[in-house]
Formats: C-alpha cells, structure tokens, sequence
C-alpha cells in the first residue's frame, strides 16, 4: 500500500478514533490512546504492504482499541478497564458507540473539550488541530505560523491542564456552550484556511484538511444545539472557497490568480449550497460576525461574471465591517491589494504603512509581494524588483515561488 493512503486514512480517520476510544477509556488516558492510534497506523503501514484489508477504518479501529488494551493490560490495569470491553451487555453498548451518530458527537465532545475555556487559547488551537483532525506538529506550527518548540510545549499544557482540571468529555450547555462556540468555529477556520492556501512546500491546495474542516462544521451544523447564524456563516464561507479549488491552479500546476481562473469552471453546486447557508446565516440576524463578512466577500468575488465586473468597492465595505471588528494585519494588506487593483497607489500606500513584514511571520513574502505591486503601480521599477526578491527569498511553497519569479520576469522584460 501507497503511504499517501496511510496518510489520507490518518487524516480523515485518527481525529474519530481518538475521539471514540476516548469516550471509552475518558480523558485521563488521552496520551494513552493518542500514541495507540499512531502505533496502529505504523503497523497498518507495514501490514499493508502486501494486501489491504476490505475494511480499512474497522481493521484501523479495532486494532487501535486492541493496543489500548495491551497499553493497559502492561500498566497492570486491565482488571479496570477490560470488563466495559468484553462482558455482557457492555460490550454491545461499546459497539454502538462505533456508529456513524455516535462517533460525531463523539468529535464534537473532543472538539468542545479542546475548546474549554481552562485551556489557553493558544494551547486549545493546537490541541484541536492535533487530536480531533490528526495534524502533525509541523502542520500546526505552519498554519499557525509557530514555532514547533512552541507548539510542542501547548500540546504538553493542554494535556497537563485537561489532567489536573479533571475535564468532562461533554458539550457543554447555556452560556458555556456559546463562549466555548466560538473557540471552536475558529479551529475549524484554521483548518480549512491551510488546506486553500497551504504552507505544504510542494503543494499550494490541501483538498484533503477542506474537507475535513467542512466535515466538521457540518457537525455543527446537524446539532441543534451549535446550529447558529456564524456556524451557517462559516460554512457558506467554506462552500465558495471550495467551490474555485480546482481552478487555483492550471493543468500545468502552476498558480492563477483571480484574475486569470477560469470561472466557468467553478463547482456551481458548492455555489449554490452556500448561498442556501448564508441565506440561514442572515436570516432575523442584526448582528454579524467575522464569518459573516468573509462569506460577503467571497461572494461578491463569485457573483462577477468576469473578474473586471467585481464590485471592488462593495468588497472594500466588507474589509472596513471586518477590520472594525476584527483588527488584523491581513486585512489592512488586503484592502490595500484590493487598492492596487483599483489603481488607487495612495490609499494603498496608506494600509501598508500600518504593516510590516514581522506581521506575517511565515507569510511575509505577501507583504513583500504587495509592495512590489505598489512600487509597480507608480512605475518604479528598481524598488519593485528589491521587494520581489525579499518575496522570493521568504516564500516556501514552490508553486507560489515560480509565480512570483513569473511576475520578476515580466518586470524585467516587460513581457507578459
């Protein structure tokens, strides 16, 4: 068996075996039943090179519960923890807790116990990355644009925290379960952020943590109690920028820009799913969320025909609500991208110098990108081709890389 199979089974499957094995044994044992599962997939790998099994998820699930229990069984606890495995009717309680129902609310307890507010913010991000969507310690410091040391010392306080505070491996309900909402909402964000636009050096789109992320957020979705206006919101977010995926890059591989994308090959039925969602997400609503205006952002881009009939100015407005209420970075470059497009050099230059490249981390080469077009945009060649090269010198994924390299040409030959 291929290991990117192993790796697509981790991926969409380890975040649901972590989740039901832990219902099972309880949050005491995490540590216990993350490092089974990662045995399992280790032995899946070897085992598999000859045959794969018919099953795959139930032959990964099963042998992950057995490792549980050999774990225990060594820890001379078996007597403890056995009997809700193998007697009577236990055992057919365990096995309904494998059906399809019961493993999401399974990941939705993971997900709100990931979320709990005795956690750090910071710590609840890279845990719920971690055990409920199975990303690597490397994955996580890309998309959150950290450190792996220090991603590795929020895995520690988070498991430490969820020990010494006796945490529930429920959802929670009233009050507690809207503020601990919205912790979750922005995990499932991050996700779905780093599969459209990766940090991966060799591949600029990871279908494989979109879906995910929409799985998830579709769990919210099916429970009554996390079916909200931004839950709706985020979803009808994802839907649009999911629906140009395929159309991010050329035949070639090589990165389009807006501009240059082929919208009639935009997936219209994802289109269509998120204006149903965003029609839920604003209906009797007032008061509006961040989600609420990317989703307005994004649709405008998908209501142009053609990229010259977008409404800049409409998209500028939904920038201004989001920055009011959500004051980042990203957003100032972004207003001033979308100034540059309009050929308004002034008021660019007015966003990018409320910025700098330290805001962005690993993403700097944006900024630089930016400033290049801007020196561009007033014709001035020499400082445009420095901040392409600083761009150049920053940016990790390749694809993005010959892009930028592409626009370096075309600066210096003047030819397209």
């Amino acid at each position: 068996m291929e290991p990117k199979i192993i790796d697509h089974l981790f991926r969409h499957h380890s975040g649901k075996m972590i989740s039901v094995l832990t219902r099972i044994f309880g949050l005491a044992h995490l540590e216990i039943i993350e490092d089974a599962v990662q045995d399992t997939f280790i032995k899946a790998s070897i085992s598999w090179r000859q045959q794969q099994p018919d099953h795959p998820e139930a032959w990964l699930t099963k042998a992950a519960k057995n490792r549980v229990l050999d774990i225990f069984r060594k820890l001379n606890t078996e007597k403890k923890h056995a009997p809700t495995i193998y007697q009577g009717t236990d055992t057919i309680a365990i096995n309904e807790l494998f059906l399809d129902t019961e493993i999401e609310d399974a990941q939705l307890r993971m997900i709100f116990t990931a979320c709990h507010p005795k956690l750090d913010p910071k710590d609840r991000i890279s845990f719920a990355l971690k055990t409920v969507s199975g990303f690597s310690i490397k994955e996580i410091s890309s998309a959150l644009l950290t450190k792996e040391e220090t991603i590795k010392k929020r895995l520690f306080r988070a498991r430490k925290t969820i020990q010494q505070a006796d945490l529930k491996f429920h959802i929670p309900q009233g009050k507690e379960l809207s503020e601990r909402l919205e912790s979750v909402m922005e995990v499932l964000y991050l996700i779905f952020n780093e599969g459209f636009h990766s940090n991966k050096k060799e591949k600029l789109i990871r279908e494989d943590l979109c879906g995910e992320a929409m799985r998830l957020c579709q769990m919210l979705l099916k429970n009554e109690h996390t079916r909200i206006p931004s839950s709706y919101a985020l979803f009808a977010l994802m839907c649009f920028h999911s629906a140009r995926l395929d159309t991010k890059t050329s035949s070639e591989n090589e990165v389009l820009d807006l501009k240059s994308q082929d919208r009639s090959q935009w997936h219209f039925p994802l289109i269509k799913l998120g204006n149903a969602m965003m029609n839920k997400a604003v209906a009797d609503e007032t008061t509006f969320s961040c989600y609420h205006y990317e989703a307005a952002i994004a649709a405008e881009h998908i209501r142009a025909a053609r990229f010259e009939d977008t409404n800049w100015d409409k998209i500028v407005y939904w920038y201004q609500c989001l920055y009011t209420l959500q004051p980042m970075p990203s957003h100032l470059l972004t207003m001033a991208v979308i100034c540059l497009q309009k050929e308004e050099a002034a008021k660019a230059k007015n966003y990018l110098d409320q910025i700098t490249s330290d805001d962005f981390a690993q993403r700097a080469y944006l900024y630089y990108a930016t400033l290049a077009d801007y020196f561009n945009l007033i014709n001035n060649k020499q400082e445009a081709i420095y901040y392409l090269d600083l761009a150049l010198n920053t940016v990790t994924n390749i694809l993005e890389k010959e892009y930028l390299e592409k626009k370096k040409l075309t600066l210096i030959t003047g030819k397209s």
